[in-house]
């Protein structure tokens, strides 16, 4: 069974897969970015991450990928995972977090078009 693809924006990204990706680059993104045309035809640049169900291409630029790194907490000062950082203790907290959400809120769904063989986040297409 082929993978499903997603071309989708960083912050856009479930918090279970973000902390995924902080722990598949823990010295930041900058230097694992791909490029790609999107469906206008355009150049933009992502970071490949992959789990089990899913291939994403998350979209960011180079100053994008450096300032996420510089703006979160769980990255020290010199851009490194911080060595107290886990998986266990990230989703915990997103348990406690998410508790709080409003899952019946139709707003917070997202609409979908594919493009190729990836599907796109209509929300984010103007962006890049």
């Amino acid at each position: 069974m082929d993978k499903k693809r997603i071309v989708k924006d960083y912050e856009n990204l479930p918090e279970e897969v973000i902390n995924q990706v902080k722990v598949t680059y823990p010295a930041g993104f900058a230097d694992h970015l791909v490029s790609f045309t999107n469906k206008d035809g355009k150049r933009v640049s992502a970071l490949p991450f992959e789990t089990a169900e899913i291939y994403y291409l998350i979209r960011m630029t180079i100053m994008e990928a450096h300032q996420i790194i510089e703006d979160d907490e769980d990255y020290d000062d010199d851009g490194t995972l911080r060595d107290d950082f886990s998986l266990e203790d990230a989703e915990e907290e997103e348990i406690v977090e998410s508790s709080d959400d409003d899952d019946d809120d139709p707003s917070s769904k997202k609409r979908r078009g594919h493009n190729d063989a990836y599907t796109m986040d209509d929300e984010d297409d103007d962006e890049d």
